[in-house]
């Protein structure tokens, strides 16, 4: 198995015991933060996290005034795929530092969380 894939694996293992995954908002402009993909052109990236640690850690600089905001499984395959397929949004996973970045298809990304949802 791939560092990816591994990484990708050890995200959804977290996300199944929690059903909750974690991106940044900014309350003041209400806006997410999304990014241009470092792997393919013309492309943005919504960047999710497994805890509220790891996305809080990423509150600096530019995003220091973002705040972890929690989304449950159910809610994002209920209201946030068809809006980010709309747009063409990849999903960038635990991202930890400026070296790592796995980014992956929302479709995908969306297909394993089905998998885990609990009901």
């Amino acid at each position: 198995m791939s560092d990816n894939n591994t990484h990708f694996a050890n995200f959804i293992t977290q996300v199944k015991t929690t059903q909750k995954l974690w991106a940044l908002h900014d309350q003041a402009s209400d806006g997410w933060v999304i990014l241009d993909s470092i792997n393919f052109e013309n492309t943005d990236v919504m960047p999710l996290w497994s805890t509220e640690s790891l996305a809080k850690s990423h509150c600096t600089e530019e995003w220091q005034g973002y705040v972890p905001v929690m989304i449950s499984v159910a809610d994002w395959l209920e209201f946030w795929v068809e809006d980010l397929a709309e747009d063409n949004i990849m999903i960038g996973i635990d991202w930890q530092n400026d070296e790592e970045y796995l980014e992956v298809e929302l479709a995908e990304f969306s297909h394993k969380l089905a998998e885990i949802e609990a009901f």
